[in-house]
């Protein structure tokens, strides 16, 4: 039986104009902290006083100033790292930690299987079952994802902050596929700190972020005393030259997914049954075919030149539209939806590519001879 897909609530995206204007203000924060050759020199080690590189520390205070928080550590280990340095900084072994009812994404289920911290779900969908979890339990720290963890997620994550703050209890939000795709981060929404990947932002590999309140990041810095710990200042340099085109790309990006959205729904390309736009992991679209064979539509999608897998979701080295499964987490909510939907993502392309890539790859899997 072919299944349906749940109805998405995409998160808010950010108009191309706004983007601008939010890449205008990224280069006001970098001159305010960066000046003469510094942008084009890079020291590394642990200096003394700093603990880190120059460069990185005011690469740091660049995204503290632009994200309006108190402070930012960068941190090796891209989004997961960053995650994991702010949970250990946070929580202690045995310790609660509220968290969503959906599956958790599988890198920081074992972050949280680590650190052995006692997690305690709510349904952060359904405001009075958050309340009453934020009454009942002993919470210092809440854990929220901005992104969704199950396609039929609809929870607005500044109201599940709000709500937090209102109760006492502090919050840390998994910013990765969100940092200037929605309008706000995490952090500019209330929480005590963002934590997301520069490799997902075109950044090098291994570098994440972890930006917010002073007490929490600086816990976050002294942890990571080494020297071989630190991000490097051609590093740090590197993810901020990528950075100062994110807001623009991702805007284009946006519109990409939402102009193939209603070409498709509009019947264009025989044998798509039902499409969706959904911040599944990275927002994308899901595709439900009207055949079980979205198992074998990415092999046969790459013959026509899109990406069969992913790099980083977003990273540098991703192009070409991405024609993928479902990401683990969802498939782990709904697991029939398998063989019957695939995810894309127009990467850089235009609507009119990711058409004809579609086109032809349904139409090889129904006639094998036709290329």
């Amino acid at each position: 039986m072919n299944p349906v897909l749940p109805t998405t609530y995409p998160l808010a995206t950010v108009p191309l104009e706004d983007a601008v204007a939010n890449q205008f203000r990224l280069l006001e924060a970098t001159a305010a902290h960066f000046e003469g050759d510094q942008l084009l020199t890079a020291d590394v080690g642990v200096v003394p006083a700093l603990g880190r590189p120059r460069t990185t520390a005011r690469v740091e205070a660049v995204l503290a100033d632009y994200f309006g928080a108190e402070d930012a550590a960068l941190v090796q280990g891209a989004g997961t790292g960053a995650i994991r340095a702010a949970l250990n900084a946070a929580v202690r072994a045995g310790e609660p930690l509220l968290i969503h009812r959906a599956p958790v994404y599988r890198t920081t289920e074992v972050t949280l299987r680590g650190i052995g911290v006692r997690t305690t779900e709510a349904d952060f969908n359904d405001p009075e079952a958050l309340h009453e979890a934020l009454s009942s339990g002993d919470f210092r720290w809440a854990y929220v994802q901005h992104t969704r963890q199950r396609l039929a997620d609809s929870y607005d994550p500044a109201e599940v902050l709000a709500a937090c703050r209102a109760a006492g209890v502090r919050t840390i939000v998994d910013d990765n596929y969100a940092v200037m795709r929605t309008p706000a981060a995490g952090v500019e929404l209330g929480a005590d700190v963002s934590c997301f990947s520069l490799f997902k932002l075109h950044g090098p590999e291994g570098v994440g972020v972890v930006v917010g309140a002073h007490d929490l990041v600086a816990r976050v810095r002294g942890d990571n005393y080494s020297g071989g710990g630190q991000v490097q200042g051609h590093q740090a340099l590197d993810a901020l030259r990528a950075l100062t085109h994110v807001p623009v790309m991702w805007s284009v990006q946006s519109r990409v997914g939402a102009e193939v959205e209603r070409r498709l729904m509009a019947g264009e390309v025989d044998g798509v049954a039902e499409v969706r736009v959904a911040n599944a992991q990275d927002r994308c679209l899901l595709v439900r075919l009207d055949r079980p064979v979205a198992r074998d539509l990415p092999a046969v999608a790459a013959r026509f030149g899109a990406a069969s897998y992913p790099v980083g979701s977003n990273s540098r080295y991703e192009i070409a539209p991405l024609f993928y499964r479902m990401s683990s987490s969802a498939l782990d909510d709904s697991p029939e939806l398998a063989d019957w939907t695939v995810r894309i993502n127009p990467m850089r392309a235009g609507a009119d590519l990711v058409i004809d890539i579609l086109r032809r790859s349904l139409a090889a899997l129904n006639d094998p001879k036709d290329d």
